[in-house]
């Protein structure tokens, strides 16, 4: 018998079931579900410091456990000193189970290591079914070493679902433990 992450036995088991009493979905193949989650940091410094961009690669291999890969600019902007192709970013797409473990540890390790942290906002959804967010730095992550640290980094992660609706993307991740805040 294989490994199956926690989080994907749930949907399997529990979020399918709740999901199809609540909107009334009468194909299983019609409920949302996660697709992929894409992790990206911007790194505007790595312009003038390559070991910037090397240390960002770094960080995010490590938080996800896939290889990160650089952003290149797509244009010049001559008063940020950027030229066409230069590396200004790092990012990790993931899918399948990398995707569940993530999801399980941002959840349920990282975040409530977030300072002051009382939920999510519920404003970053994008009409279509998606959501991002931003997680204010690195080091809220455990594999990060805090002696290695240079300087805090935010990244920006996105949730893509099959999900039609911005209700569905929700119910979805309130369903896997997403902590959202408390709005009345």
């Amino acid at each position: 018998m294989s490994y199956v992450p926690r989080l994907k036995e749930k949907y399997k088991e529990e979020i399918v079931p709740k999901l199809k009493e609540d909107f009334g979905f009468t194909s299983v193949m019609a409920i949302p579900k996660l697709v992929k989650i894409t992790i990206n940091q911007g790194l505007g410094d790595a312009i003038t410091d390559k070991k910037v961009l090397e240390k960002g690669l770094s960080e995010l291999t490590t938080i996800t456990g896939q290889k990160a890969v650089p952003t290149y600019s797509r244009t010049d902007i001559a008063s940020f000193k950027l030229r066409r192709g230069m590396p200004i970013g790092v990012k990790v797409t993931l899918r399948g189970n990398r995707m569940y473990e993530f999801l399980d540890r941002l959840t349920s390790v990282a975040m409530p290591r977030i300072r002051d942290f009382s939920g999510v906002s519920d404003k970053g959804f994008d009409g279509h079914g998606n959501f991002t967010f931003g997680v204010p730095e690195q080091i809220i992550f455990p594999e990060i070493n805090l002696d290695d640290v240079n300087r805090l980094n935010g990244y920006n992660v996105t949730f893509v679902t099959t999900a039609r609706t911005d209700k569905e993307c929700y119910e979805l991740l309130k369903q896997f433990g997403f902590p959202f805040k408390n709005e009345s």
